[in-house]
């Protein structure tokens, strides 16, 4: 198969199932765009595994592939695959640390499962090991490095996005018996995680909920304190975090539902205000 092929694949993968990092990779530099592609689309495809497999077993023996793809102990099983193919030769040629993919590839095994988040900590190294380790990988491949200071800004936009997803999804995760939200601070509030995933509107979520709202608020400031001392050269990875804010807002207005409200906004919208961030991104490295 051709890298030409193997990239179109990721280009119209990422542009199917994950509009957000799609137009933000639209923001890249033309050289960079497709190894780009190639590295969310691996993201939205092994995130999307649980969905797809009606038990765990399935689900680990597609990690594995994964693991021993990138380790290069099947090496001639991924030509068939335009995803391996692509991301096998982004990762060679600005030599990805192997050993954050499996950390992502780690991580994705908790998903198969519906054990519940033991503590705020463990989530905090869940969006380290997930969101923000794509976020270094995005790095990487634009700039080259990533240094001490990129990945602490890295590790706070990761938990900031990560956290808001977490809400987000409660309504689904839920329902299928998983419990994301930290057991320890569903603890604080009373709340009882088997009664919440029967679908009970336990007194004490909201406020559980909203203290975790107000986790996300921190990182994200800490996000913003910390990015304007970084290069512009690596604006794009970073560039989904924008839309934190507004997802909370959603959260926070009257009536919402932890259940029922769809915590969604217009496509429209989302690409405005990704356009929006990347000129501003660039206004101020220009001033």
């Amino acid at each position: 198969m051709s890298f030409d092929k193997a990239y179109d694949h990721c280009f119209d993968l990422v542009r199917r199932t994950d509009k957000e990092r799609f137009v933000s990779g639209l923001f890249a530099p033309e050289d960079r765009r497709r190894h780009l592609y190639a590295l969310y689309a691996f993201y939205a495809e092994t995130a999307a595994i649980r969905d797809r497999v009606s038990d765990p077993l399935p689900g680990e023996m597609r990690l594995q592939w994964w693991r021993d793809a990138i380790t290069g102990t099947c090496r001639g099983e991924i030509e068939g695959n335009p995803l391996a193919v692509a991301l096998m030769d982004t990762i060679e040629r600005f030599d990805l640390p192997r050993n954050v993919f499996a950390e992502i590839l780690e991580a994705r095994s908790f998903d198969l499962y519906d054990d519940p988040m033991p503590s705020l900590d463990d989530l905090h190294a869940y969006a380290r090991e997930t969101t923000s380790a794509l976020i270094r990988l995005a790095v990487r491949i634009l700039c080259g490095r990533c240094r001490l200071d990129v990945v602490e800004v890295a590790n706070h936009a990761g938990i900031a996005q990560t956290v808001t997803e977490v809400l987000r999804n409660f309504p689904r995760d839920a329902a299928r018996g998983q419990m994301f939200l930290p057991l320890d601070v569903l603890g604080r509030h009373g709340v009882d995680c088997v009664s919440v995933c029967a679908g009970n509107a336990d007194a004490g979520l909201r406020p559980a909920m909203a203290d975790l709202r107000d986790e996300v608020r921190y990182h994200l400031a800490e996000t913003r304190s910390g990015i304007v001392r970084l290069s512009r050269d690596i604006a794009p990875a970073f560039l989904t975090t924008c839309l934190v804010e507004r997802y909370l807002g959603i959260m926070e207005r009257p009536g919402y539902d932890p259940f029922r409200t769809a915590v969604e906004l217009p496509l429209w919208r989302r690409q405005w205000m990704l356009w929006r961030m990347a000129v501003k991104a660039r206004r101020h490295y220009a001033a």
